[in-house]
């Protein structure tokens, strides 16, 4: 199975207040997200990490390595704004099949989907029902200048754990869940 997923912010305790997400402590979130990734994801499922699985660094390049190894599946990176901290110092081909600030992938024989932290307002085939543009980064905001653009394109995918569950999810469950989202954004 594929599944996507992005801001998991592991070592971040403010994005707890910052996101008003369900957890206590930056133990129990970190926790809570590695169990819930490796209870929806298998050995050999794909995830496509759309950006800031952590934030800053402060931990040696073994101890990024060894978290990440944690997490089931093959892995593709595309990095955020907090990635590049803890990126640079570690060796990301023993951790990911791939890392790209963009990638394109074929989702079944009719969609393509275009990847990346950042969400765009054009991406290939963005002007009919084939194209996608799956990202990250703007969490479970809906207050930014940007967000009645993304509210109004059925086509763009906010694969932030903040809004899918704390966990990685599938293209269709992506669907559902910004449907939801992006309704619930409506009535504020």
């Amino acid at each position: 199975m594929v599944f996507f997923t992005a801001d998991l912010h592991l070592g971040h305790e403010k994005i707890i207040k910052h996101c008003s997400r369900p957890f206590q402590s930056l133990g129990l979130m970190n926790s809570k997200l590695i169990g819930n990734w490796n209870t929806t994801v298998g050995a050999d499922d794909t995830v496509y990490v759309l950006g800031d699985m952590f934030f800053g660094g402060g931990r040696s390049p073994n101890e990024y390595i060894s978290l990440i190894q944690q997490f089931n599946g093959k892995k593709y990176l595309t990095p955020g704004n907090h990635d590049y901290v803890w990126m640079k110092n570690i060796d990301l081909s023993s951790c990911f099949e791939d890392v790209a600030l963009m990638m394109e992938v074929r989702y079944d024989k009719r969609h393509i989907l275009t990847l990346c932290h950042y969400p765009m307002m054009s991406w290939k085939d963005d002007r009919d029902d084939t194209g996608y543009m799956i990202h990250g980064h703007i969490h479970n905001r809906t207050d930014e200048d940007y967000f009645p653009y993304i509210r109004s394109n059925p086509n763009m995918l906010n694969a932030g754990v903040d809004i899918n569950d704390f966990k990685p999810v599938t293209f269709e469950e992506l669907v559902k869940n910004n449907q939801k989202f992006k309704k619930s954004a409506v009535k504020r």
